[in-house]
């Protein structure tokens, strides 16, 4: 709870709270809730006395706080009813709710319209399919997941009552008189079986990842593709393919959305539980994959194809057989033999995944190079992943893996690649943190699928032969190589996302006109520029726009007003030198989220009605003359957070709930976060010390949400 809470009021918890004993921390998460209105919910208990944990830790505060409960486990409801019962003589501020009956008919089928017609103008059930559309809503016998899903299928059919009725017709031979869950599972299986073949395996997939988790959409798909799920289609790239499937899935109910990106991509995704079960039992009828934990089997049976391994799994007997093609890790110490085991062997591995396993304190060993250098009789090999891992080198025979297209190294201590990597044709994205690729600078231009890397060398000259580069990061960068990066980017016609950081605060970034540019989405310039260079504007695709130290002394809001679609923009680490910043009427008509942070010399914001239309976030850190809200604040009705953090205090006080002049300003914003550092307390009590050394929001109402599973 402490770590959810300090969360979502984006703060760091307390140094010692690992250490902390029972009675600390239930003291600590009383702390957070003292004087505050919240919201918790408690999703999917299992441990039908949890209450007995909590109930000491939440406060009763008087103000209408909630607590709310789900769990599919009878005896669950029954004691946190029986208990809250007796709390509640005395407290008015938990309900606990057993939710025993379906939905009602007409609650049904508004849901069920909602999904099955969700691509209709009005959403309406067209009235020839009404009849057949309340037979088919009644068969789910209230069951909104199962509505969902029957909903999200007929979604992608043709509206012809001849068809609906056919399929109703099925739907009552599939469905036999049982238990809720099992008529669940059953209507799962219709929708499962509805999925192009290629889909199917692309849900499958999620079998690989615990229950409950929350895979990113970029690492699904890229497994996908080095599955061989996702085939090329003309004109477009396997990613978007892929994006495709993945969409398709979401509108079937399938798969659900956890969080989204800037441009409204899928960012974060997950199956419900109960997909989640059904899924298990395909892939276990099917041997499309096994999962290994505390309480599964250490012995492989049957033909299986993928595992994951979430536990003690170091006597895991049958890991050589030659059938598994993939293998992922949610365990972080893995012995020394266990790993050689797997590398030993030449099995047909196309997907290998240490991402976040393997993680052991900094100041022990890391992995042996003679361990991974078996590496090399992964010959099949399409996707290798060490990312947040404990290695601290890569091994001469990755030159080995032919047909390796996916290389992360990503939060690891890898700060070199070995020059046999030249040998990887296939290679496609390679991603790594401060990597030097000096030994490769002669021969990286060989690598000529490459179309993404995270991080890049003084190897600018080799640029230009990497023609199918989407994603390009360059650091070090000087000066004298304009020219030749020019020259080598005007050879990029897909590049989408590019990112130039100078090597020495001294250099310039001064590009000409890079009319080559047309399909660039995100652009990150860290480094002096001699002025806003006259081609930014001219991006019609920019979404995301981050300028970093570049020492601007003209307001760059003019030039930038009128970018179509542009959502996103950080003036940073003086990147404008002036005083003040004009947001002008009909500008910057689709931003979503403004960034301004440590601009020394910054004291007047204006922001005209009219302005920033569509602006959701609003983040303020360390300006420090600037001593009052953005005049004008008051006109963005769609803002929904404002992110202040180690302001000047008499701008914390300006817009304090009890009594700033300026309050009524920001008052129409939900949710407000004002935070202050451990350093700045401390300059605020050594150099103010008349001001009060709490924030002026102690009071302030607080909304979380807590999640356990």
């Amino acid at each position: 709870m402490l770590h959810q809470f300090c969360k979502e009021k984006m703060e760091n918890h307390p140094a010692d709270v690992s250490t902390m004993d029972r009675r600390s921390l239930i003291e600590e998460v009383r702390k957070q809730l003292r004087n505050k209105r919240y919201v918790v919910m408690f999703d999917d208990v299992w441990n039908e006395k949890f209450w007995d944990d909590v109930e000491s830790a939440v406060i009763d505060n008087k103000n209408k706080s909630r607590i709310l409960i789900t769990t599919r486990y009878e005896k669950v409801a029954d004691f946190c009813k029986k208990s809250s019962f007796i709390v509640c003589q005395k407290s008015s501020f938990i309900e606990v709710h057993k939710l025993e009956e379906p939905l009602s008919e007409e609650e049904c089928f508004r849901l069920f319209c909602n999904k099955a017609f969700k691509y209709s103008s009005d959403r309406h059930c067209p009235k020839e399919l009404k009849d057949i559309s309340i037979e088919i809503v009644r068969k789910c016998k209230g069951l909104p997941l199962a509505i969902m899903a029957i909903g999200g299928l007929l979604s992608q059919k043709d509206f012809c009552a001849d068809k609906w009725i056919l399929f109703s017709q099925n739907l009552s031979l599939e469905l036999e008189r049982n238990s809720e869950l099992n008529s669940i599972a059953k209507i799962l299986s219709l929708s499962y079986y509805d999925l192009p073949y290629n889909l199917r395996s692309c849900l499958l997939y999620f079998g690989m990842y615990p229950e409950d988790y929350e895979v990113k959409s970029s690492r699904l798909i890229t497994q996908w593709i080095a599955e061989g799920f996702v085939k090329r289609e003309t004109g477009k790239t396997l990613e978007e393919v892929a994006q495709q499937g993945l969409s398709g899935l979401i509108r079937r109910s399938l798969v659900q959305v956890s969080s989204f990106s800037i441009d409204g991509k899928v960012k974060g995704c997950r199956v419900h539980d109960l997909i989640h079960n059904m899924i298990l039992g395909k892939a276990k009828e099917t041997g499309f994959c096994q999962l290994f934990g505390e309480h599964n089997e250490s012995m492989l049976s049957g033909i299986i194809r993928r595992l994951t391994i979430t536990a003690d799994s170091n006597d895991l007997v049958g890991i050589e057989r030659s059938h598994i093609r993939s293998i992922l890790f949610f365990k972080e110490e893995l012995t020394e033999q266990f790993l050689g085991r797997i590398f030993a062997k030449c099995m047909p591995l196309r997907v290998l995944d240490f991402e976040d396993a393997l993680s052991v304190p900094y100041f022990k060993n890391v992995v042996p190079l003679y361990v991974l250098d078996a590496l090399g009789n992964l010959i099949h090999l399409k996707y290798l992943s060490f990312r947040n891992s404990c290695i601290g080198s890569l091994p001469k025979s990755i030159g080995k893996l032919k047909n390796l297209e996916i290389l992360d190294v990503r939060g690891t201590r890898v700060f070199e690649i070995p020059k046999e990597i030249s040998k990887i044709r296939k290679l496609r994205c390679l991603l790594g943190d401060k990597i030097s690729f000096v030994a490769t600078k002669e021969c990286l231009g060989s690598i000529t699928f490459l179309e993404k890397i995270r991080v890049l060398g003084v190897v600018i000259r080799e640029l230009g032969k990497l023609k199918q580069l989407r994603n390009l990061r360059i650091t070090n960068f000087r000066t004298e190589h304009t020219k030749t990066l020019c020259s080598s980017i005007h050879e990029m016609q897909f590049l989408k996302v590019l990112h130039i950081h100078v090597g020495h605060e001294n250099e310039v970034i001064d590009f000409p006109l890079m009319s080559s540019l047309s399909t660039l989405r995100k652009l990150f310039l860290s480094g002096k520029l001699k002025m806003l260079p006259n081609w930014i504007p001219q991006l019609q695709n920019l979404v995301k726009l981050s300028l970093n130290k570049s020492e601007l002394t003209n307001d760059p809001l003019e030039s930038l007003k009128g970018m179509p679609n542009l959502l996103f923009i950080s003036i940073s680490y003086g990147a404008y030198v002036g005083e003040t910043l004009y947001f002008e009427d009909g500008g910057f008509r689709k931003l979503k989220e403004l960034e301004l942070k440590y601009l020394n010399n910054l004291n007047c914001i204006f922001i005209e009605r009219g302005a920033l239309h569509s602006l959701k976030k609003l983040g303020l850190k360390k300006i420090p003359k600037l001593r009052k809200v953005p005049s004008g604040i008051e006109h963005l009705e769609k803002l929904q957070v404002l992110k202040i953090k180690d302001m000047p205090i008499e701008f914390d006080q300006s817009i304090a709930s009890d009594g700033g002049q300026d309050h009524w300003m920001i008052r129409h914003v939900p949710r407000v976060q004002i935070e202050v550092s451990f350093f700045e307390s401390v300059a605020r009590a050594v150099g103010m010390e008349a001001s009060p050394p709490t924030s002026p929001f102690s009071k302030r109402s607080t909304r979380i949400q807590i999640q356990i599973s």
